[in-house]
């Protein structure tokens, strides 16, 4: 996100991009590490026209080549280009000056030097009630776009979300919206497969409530369940929601862009989380998990001196409502070098291609909360059968070596399974 605040002089560009891991952005050094895949840096404007001016020129000066400022065959497009096709392309997202067949006809003598535009207004009754009614009078308020900053903003002009159908009738496929977490979750109730087909064409961003004043996050699944292509969070706090973001982009060599399923790709597809079986698949997938063992389990952090861990483990499914499931171990008395479970736990999977597959280890506690020991997420659709080593990773995703558990995994269809 760019965060453009006002100067005395100049407009202050404050930068945190969001990507995954090391996949991040040197501003001086015009560098993408790790993937070549494009980024989307997302502009929240709250500037004069001098000030949006001088922020154009900056970014068209640090980017260089890489900022793109024309569409990438020079037409107006039908449909938005694949990752593939904007392969080491920077896009900016933000509000845009009509439309981009204008910029792309554009007549230098007749465009306007700027347009009157009224800021996109969260209708959301949470978030209206964190704004005195000052700030609610000035985000009504009207404020002028640089035509210089408008004419880089080309697949991802920022659009207010009315409804399905409106976006359907009135909106083109260059243009987003974003959506508050509270009202996607609304939506994902109300209008499922509304939710998906609309994904299959234009691209749509979920941010968390402005009432997460702790920085907490939302559970993404749900956004990803009905195709959200940006599903915002604060990277600053661990935990599940964290773990299932990591867990998540793990596939693909971790670029960061992961291929949706075809059913999810269709736009007449009939597909609803709601419903597991709007899948088109007959049978439901059959996973049996078998906790073995674990291997050398860290003690907890600034626990007194000579406390051993009690481990648990407990095997989580996070997909769409009817496949999301836990289970779990008994815990072993004062055992984190070598435990032994030896327990089998068999869940039934409708979706795999939107599940996750989970192990998180725990150390039991009778009078209080359980405290973490490690946890490892991955989809299922990476998972294979046999007996398998899991390196358990700590609270902020970086490794806990040599700490890991032993499991053996089988993997079928019901309907063929022999028990």
């Amino acid at each position: 996100m760019l965060n453009e605040i006002i100067g005395e002089e100049v407009s202050v560009i404050t930068t945190c991009v969001l990507t995954k891991s090391k996949n991040s952005l040197e501003m001086g050094s015009q560098k993408i590490k790790v993937s070549d895949y494009p980024i989307i840096l997302s502009i929240e404007n709250h500037c004069s026209i001098e000030q949006q001016d001088i922020m154009a020129q900056l970014l068209k000066g640090v980017l260089g080549e890489r900022l793109l400022i024309n569409t990438i065959d020079d037409l107006v497009p039908v449909q938005l280009p694949s990752p593939e096709e904007l392969k080491g392309k920077i896009i900016l997202k933000g509000k845009k000056i009509g439309y981009l067949e204008d910029s792309l006809n554009e007549h230098p003598d007749k465009m306007p030097e700027r347009e009157e535009v009224i800021e996109e207004e969260v209708n959301e009754t949470e978030e209206e009630a964190l704004r005195s009614e000052d700030k609610r009078k000035e985000k009504k308020g009207k404020h002028s776009l640089s035509k210089e900053l408008s004419d880089c903003i080309i697949y991802c002009k920022s659009v207010p979300f009315c409804s399905f159908q409106h976006s359907c009738s009135h909106y083109k496929s260059y243009e987003m919206s974003s959506i508050t977490e509270s009202k996607a979750r609304k939506l994902i109730r109300e209008a499922g497969n509304d939710f998906v087909r609309h994904n299959t064409w234009q691209l749509t961003r979920i941010f968390p409530s402005g009432l997460r004043t702790d920085s907490s996050n939302f559970n993404p699944q749900a956004m990803w369940n009905v195709g959200c292509q940006l599903v915002a969070l604060n990277f600053q706090t661990a935990g599940t929601e964290m773990d299932l973001y990591d867990g998540l982009f793990s596939q693909n060599g971790h670029c960061g862009y992961v291929l949706k399923p075809s059913f999810m790709r269709d736009k007449e597809t009939a597909f609803s989380p709601e419903d597991p079986q709007s899948r088109g698949e007959g049978n439901p997938l059959s996973l049996m998990v078998k906790i073995i063992s674990g291997q050398q389990l860290p003690k907890i952090p600034n626990s007194k001196e000579g406390s051993i861990v009690d481990p648990f483990v407990r095997v989580e499914i996070h997909g769409i409502p009817s496949d999301s499931a836990k289970q779990e171990t008994k815990y072993i008395d004062n055992n984190g070098f070598n435990p032994q479970w030896g327990e089998s736990f068999r869940f039934y999977v409708w979706v795999p291609e939107l599940a996750l597959l989970r192990f998180v280890v725990e150390d039991y506690d009778k009078a209080s909360r359980n405290d973490f020991v490690g946890q490892y997420t991955l989809p299922l659709t990476s998972v294979k059968a046999g007996y398998r080593h899991i390196h358990l990773l700590s609270k902020d995703g970086t490794g806990i070596s040599p700490a890991s558990l032993f499991v053996h995994i089988q993997i079928g269809e019901l309907a063929t399974e022999n028990d």
